[in-house]
């Protein structure tokens, strides 16, 4: 039995490293020790495509004979931040009522690393929602990937629809988020349908 909790660990600690392209990233552990090995397949299970470095995590871990090794990712919090904007165009106000602005189910339409930017496209809007790099990093992420279900918080900024912030795809198709569905129009209904269809797959 000692074995078997040895092998199957609950851990926290910060994101040492994640490279999406390569597929792969550590942990240090808050206790100490070897590095965990992160794997991008164990993070997609959590629905993520990428996750910023300096993140906070909780993981499951197994020890193999290459070493330790999530197994699960139970939790991810953004890198702390000084409250300070990720960028200019987002007010100082905005950051501090983040919450306050409804998180909505999107997808990303394409998103350029090198270039620091990209957009996406909330459910039954045509409009293009730009999302800069910084703000991705301080949501927690550090790339995106064509097609990648996402939630967004959208405010509008001085050339357009900018995300103030993104979050895994989990927590914006919650069925406690009422600001989802506001009213019952029939394209309330169809982003109603169109989620609760994605969140049973």
């Amino acid at each position: 039995m000692k074995t078997d909790e040895m092998e199957n660990m609950l851990v926290s600690g910060l994101v040492k490293w994640f490279d999406p392209t390569k597929g792969y990233g550590f942990i240090v552990n808050d206790d100490g020790g070897a590095d965990i090995l992160l794997h991008a397949n164990v993070l997609r299970n959590f629905g993520r495509s990428s996750v910023a470095d300096h993140s906070r995590v909780v993981v499951q871990v197994q020890s193999t004979a290459r070493g330790l090794q999530a197994t699960e990712v139970l939790e991810i919090s953004p890198p702390e931040g000084d409250g300070t904007p990720p960028i200019e165009d987002l007010d100082a106000d905005i950051i501090r009522q983040l919450d306050s602005l409804p998180l909505q189910p999107a997808r990303v339409k394409w998103f350029d690393k090198a270039k620091g930017f990209g957009f996406a496209n909330i459910f039954g809007h045509s409009d293009d929602v730009f999302v800069h790099i910084e703000v991705l990093r301080h949501s927690g992420f550090s790339d995106l990937v064509l097609g990648e279900a996402i939630g967004l918080r959208v405010v509008e900024g001085p050339r357009g629809l900018m995300a103030a912030q993104v979050t895994s795809w989990d927590k914006a198709i919650q069925p406690t988020n009422v600001e989802l569905f506001p009213s019952s129009t029939q394209q309330n209904d169809d982003l109603r349908d169109w989620v609760l269809s994605r969140a049973a797959e």
